[in-house]
C-alpha cells in the first residue's frame, strides 16, 4: 500500500531544486537566516533537531513565513516526530529508518522523508509503501555515481541527496533521474552566521533557487 503522504512528499521535494538544513542557535539566529533563504527564494526550510532551540524555532518561524514550509531534520525517535508535530512542522526528516519510526509515519498527519545509504533500506521501504526518501550521507555513501546506480533496478524511487554537498556537486545529483532535489547547509555554513554576512547567505539561496532539476 502506497504511503499516505507520497503526493505531498514528492510536491515539497519539487518546489525548490534545494531545501535549507539550518542549524539554529536561538530565536534570532532562526529568524534572521530564515528571512535571507526565503528572501533568496528558498522557501521550504529544514530545522534540525540538534539544539535546543529548534521546536521553538519551527513554532516562530511557521507563524512569522506563512508563506515557507517549515520542516523538522534528524528525526530519530517516535517522540522527536511528535514533538516537531506539536511545534507546528509541516514536514518531517530522518537521517535513516527504524522499525519504531515507520510505524509512527503511517500516523503521521504530516509528510515524513526518511533516510537511507544503501539499496537494501530503500527496498526496505519501497515495501512499505515510500517513494521518496532521503540519501545520507549522500557523499561518504557514495555520491552520484552510487546513486545513479540506483535509477535502473529501482525506477520508481524519488531522493533528495543530503550530506557532504555544494552547489557543484548539488548541480551534479540534480542532473539524475531520480533526484528531485538536494539538501545543503552550504547558504548557511557557520562562518557566514558567524559573521553575520546576510547578505551572502540571500546571494547564495539565489544562486541555489538557479538549480533546476530535470522536470
Amino acid at each position: 500500500m502506497q504511503y499516505q503522504h507520497t503526493d505531498a512528499t514528492l510536491a515539497l521535494m519539487k518546489q525548490a531544486p534545494v531545501i535549507p538544513v539550518m542549524q539554529v542557535a536561538d530565536a534570532a539566529d532562526a529568524l534572521a537566516q530564515a528571512k535571507s533563504l526565503i528572501g533568496g527564494g528558498l522557501t521550504v526550510l529544514e530545522i534540525t533537531l540538534r539544539t535546543k532551540a529548534a521546536l521553538k524555532s519551527i513554532e516562530m518561524l511557521t507563524r512569522a513565513f506563512p508563506e515557507a514550509i517549515i520542516g523538522a531534520g534528524t528525526v530519530t525517535d517516535a517522540d522527536q516526530m511528535e514533538a516537531a508535530i506539536d511545534a507546528g512542522a509541516a514536514f518531517l526528516v530522518s537521517p535513516g529508518m527504524t522499525r519504531r519510526l515507520l510505524k509512527a509515519a503511517r500516523k503521521s498527519p504530516i509528510p515524513w522523508l526518511p533516510g537511507v545509504a544503501t539499496a537494501s533500506e530503500a527496498m526496505t521501504l519501497h515495501e512499505h509503501g515510500f517513494r521518496c526518501m532521503k540519501f545520507f550521507p549522500a557523499e561518504a555513501a557514495g555520491g552520484v555515481k552510487y546513486l545513479s546506480s540506483l535509477a535502473g533496478p529501482l525506477p520508481d524511487l524519488v531522493f533528495c541527496p543530503t550530506g557532504g554537498i555544494n552547489p557543484e556537486k548539488a548541480k551534479a545529483y540534480l542532473e539524475l533521474s531520480n533526484v528531485a532535489c538536494v539538501g545543503g547547509s552550504w547558504m548557511v555554513a557557520p562562518a557566514l552566521i558567524n559573521a553575520g554576512d546576510y547578505a551572502a547567505v540571500e546571494r547564495l539561496a539565489k544562486e541555489a533557487c538557479a538549480l533546476r532539476a530535470p522536470v
